[in-house]
């Protein structure tokens, strides 16, 4: 089992992996504006550090597969990138993003700590092959449509580039239309391909299209499953947090309140301290 290290801008880093503490990749979905993801991730990282946890900061400056054509995506590359640099410097807290096109890998790398392939991107040979060769810790997520089994495709797609620093990310499989459940047995599944896995706890209680014009999604459900998730043997979690999920400007019905997840965090803690 591969233990990732991940560079810090403090210049200390964290490893991902077993014996690792949890990381937590979270923050809002997508740049809504800098003074909010500033919030969010001061008052991550503070809680992160109480509770012994590696932090990398989340937000997406583009969302390239929203709903709808009217949905909010964010501020774009540009601006973005821009936003999450004066973050990363200002607060030493590394960051993480979505690149969706081969394009926006060289940009995204000068400024991202960790960079993330979308779900629905998971199978792109030529992005991931680019995300690769940055020699960057690479955040793979699971694609809906995607057995944990077949998940191994893309990682040797990433190692077969140079790709050494791999972490998995499970957010549920397609069931049936507008609805994902979670297969506990992904997480060891993909766990036996030597990567790091991550558990993504708020996309997958999406609702995909669930309402409409947007995704719909069940919060209630969040807690239960990363309490599971933990107990099943896990390296990190993703959550998206917002301070006010029903204002979020995308993904607020499946995120978590900023005020109750270090209630959540606690209990997760105990769980790992539990089985590990």
């Amino acid at each position: 089992m591969t233990v990732i290290p991940v560079s810090t801008p403090d210049g200390k880093g964290f490893s991902v992996g077993p014996g690792q503490p949890l990381l937590l990749i979270a923050g809002p979905c997508a740049l809504e504006s800098e003074d909010l993801a500033r919030r969010v991730a001061g008052e991550m990282q503070e809680i992160c550090a109480r509770l012994g946890l590696s932090y990398v900061f989340k937000a997406s400056f583009d969302k390239a597969n929203r709903t709808s054509l009217d949905s909010y995506r964010g501020p774009g590359l540009e601006e973005g990138l821009s936003i999450l640099s004066r973050i990363r410097n200002d607060m030493q807290v590394p960051v993480i993003s979505d690149v969706h096109d081969v394009s926006q890998v060289a940009p995204a790398a000068e400024v991202l700590d960790i960079i993330q392939i979308p779900a629905f991107l998971c199978r792109q040979t030529d992005l991931l092959v680019a995300a690769a060769k940055t020699d960057k810790p690479i955040n793979l997520k699971k694609g809906q449509f995607v057995s944990p089994w077949d998940m191994e495709n893309g990682v040797n797609k990433l190692r077969g580039a140079g790709g050494t620093k791999t972490m998995l990310v499970e957010r549920g499989a397609s069931f049936g239309y507008n609805n994902l459940v979670v297969d506990m047995r992904s997480l060891p599944v993909m766990r036996g391909f030597g990567c790091p896995v991550i558990y993504d706890a708020t996309h997958s209680v999406q609702l995909p299209g669930g309402a409409g014009g947007s995704s719909g999604g069940q919060r209630e459900f969040i807690a239960p499953l990363s309490r599971a998730a933990v107990a099943a043997g896990i390296d990190g979690l993703f959550m998206e947090v917002h301070p006010d999920p029903d204002k979020a400007l995308c993904d607020g019905p499946n995120s978590m309140p900023l005020d109750r997840i270090e209630k959540l965090l606690k209990q997760l803690v105990r769980i790992q301290e539990a089985v590990s």
